[in-house]
């Protein structure tokens, strides 16, 4: 058994590694910029806006956050160093007339060209030779050379550091790249600028291009450039910041860490989780157990109805009903305690001054119907499993000798058949562990619980990159852990199982 454990231990960092790459290409191939967001019109729809300005974002703390993050760089390999002056002035020309070549007739459309603009700007820092080559060339066209001059603005800009404890290197670098800003800044003029004043600045430029050419990397060596084409990258950047446990910030604030958000929420989504599913196995054992039993009777066939319906009716259904029907100006059986419809417990003025007993109390109230909605559909599906896998043992071998030896129905059912059986489940129940952190967005977006299944919901709607992919790794290593789970509960219900 240790040997077998150890040995998926071993190929769960690969495996986790491929479904992350997966998902991670998934996410960022996916259509729209990572980082861009919603926003309500005037007339009260929604709709989703890019980075507007010609080589900066609209909002600059958005370029940080993607500069920060490596959303700037290609998703898995970086060719950008190796592209050629043709492709840096074809790529000016159709940002300037805004059309595909000088044949085109029509004008490109926005969507096309928003896409070649930020790309661009994203390529800048590698194409910096380039574009002083276009800057100082006596042929550009005006345009086209102002626009050369905002590029190399963006290529040269960096970001700092940012915390409260940074080191002396850090801050040094911090302070060399706000001078160089500024000098950059001041380099870009306004289209009435004068011939002269133009030449000046792009003599600035050379002269800035110049001393920081090395410090910068502007013009790297071939083994750089190899070097840049396999770690300069969207993938490289993502990986390097979660093997040292740094999932990064959400977008809108980035005071707030995603493990510290997803922490507070943990408590929610695990008992709306591990609970429903410890339930289910007992439950379903037990119906499972007992429509096998009477097989082709009345039990057998109402319980197999209900259970039929019970899985046919979505949760998006059943919950309002709760709420509206059970909980609203209800109070529980026996008691004269309101049924709450809302929150894991009472308000924190209420919950703080209770005692541990009543605090149990009080989170069991609120999240009754929460299970319920949770449990119902769950239930019906594996305690139909169960049916078929006790169904499945009562016809072996050793089974019917258990019979002809006289032994009791209650000895056979639960020694002989219920350990068997229970494998079926418990295969089914282990990748459920994966759910932890996807929580159950229509319950808890109902019962205004604000677990992982809300949190993830909103992540989405946001385009919240950072808790997108955490989601993505968190759920994937639960799911990978639940199945060794469950491979080890196999060697632990049957004794023929080693596992060798």
């Amino acid at each position: 058994m240790w040997a077998y454990t150890f040995r998926r231990l071993l190929l769960l960092p690969l495996t986790l590694f491929c479904i992350v790459l997966v998902n991670f290409v998934i996410i960022n191939l996916a259509p729209g910029d990572p980082v861009s967001y919603g926003e309500i019109s005037q007339e009260g729809t929604a709709s989703r806006r890019e980075d507007r300005s010609m080589a900066f974002s609209s909002d600059e703390r958005y370029l940080q956050f993607r500069e920060f993050y490596g959303l700037t760089l290609p998703i898995l390999f970086n060719p950008w160093p190796w592209l050629s002056y043709t492709y840096v002035e074809q790529t000016l020309w159709q940002l300037v007339h805004h059309r595909q070549s000088p044949q085109s007739a029509h004008e490109m459309p926005f969507k096309d060209y928003n896409n070649l603009r930020v790309t661009f700007g994203d390529q800048a820092r590698f194409v910096m030779p380039h574009l002083m080559a276009i800057l100082e060339n006596d042929q550009t066209l005006p345009d086209m050379q102002r626009l050369a001059a905002h590029f190399f603005v963006r290529g040269g800009t960096r970001i700092g550091y940012i915390g409260p404890q940074l080191t002396a290197e850090q801050k040094a670098w911090n302070r060399r790249i706000t001078q160089d800003d500024q000098i950059l800044r001041s380099f870009l003029w306004p289209p009435t600028t004068s011939s002269s004043d133009i030449q000046q600045k792009i003599g600035d430029m050379r002269k800035w291009y110049e001393a920081n050419t090395l410090f910068y990397q502007f013009q790297p060596t071939f083994r750089e450039k190899i070097a840049i084409f396999f770690l300069e990258t969207r993938f490289v950047r993502y990986m390097s910041r979660v093997l040292s446990l740094d999932f990064g910030t959400l977008r809108n604030d980035s005071s707030k860490t995603v493990l510290s958000e997803v922490t507070k929420r943990f408590k929610y989504s695990l008992t709306l989780a591990l609970l429903p599913m410890l339930i289910t196995f007992v439950i379903c054992q037990f119906f499972g157990f007992l429509m096998a039993y009477y097989q082709r009777r009345w039990p057998d066939y109402v319980l197999n109805l209900i259970f039929l319906v019970l899985y046919a009716i979505p949760v998006f259904v059943v919950a309002p009903f709760l709420i509206e029907k059970v909980a609203l100006h209800h109070c529980f059986p026996f008691f004269h305690t309101p049924i709450p419809i809302s929150g894991f417990s009472s308000p924190d003025r209420i919950y703080d001054q209770q005692t541990s007993w009543q605090r149990l109390v009080d989170i069991l109230q609120h999240i009754a119907l929460p299970l319920v909605a949770v449990l119902y559909g769950s239930l019906a599906s594996e305690a139909r499993l169960s049916r078929t896998a006790v169904l499945e043992v009562l016809r072996q071998d050793y089974v019917r000798t258990a019979w002809a030896k006289g032994l009791s129905p209650f000895r056979i059912l639960f020694k002989h058949v219920g350990r068997n059986a229970a494998i079926t489940v418990v295969t089914s129940l282990a990748g459920s562990l994966g759910i932890i952190l996807g929580g159950s967005l229509i319950v808890e977006t109902l019962f205004d619980i604000n677990g992982f299944g809300k949190f993830f919901y909103e992540a989405v709607i946001n385009r919240d990159y950072n808790v997108i992919m955490f989601s993505a790794l968190a759920g994937s290593f639960l799911t990978l852990v639940g199945y060794l789970v469950a491979d080890l509960a196999y060697m632990w219900l049957d004794p023929r199982i080693t596992l060798d």
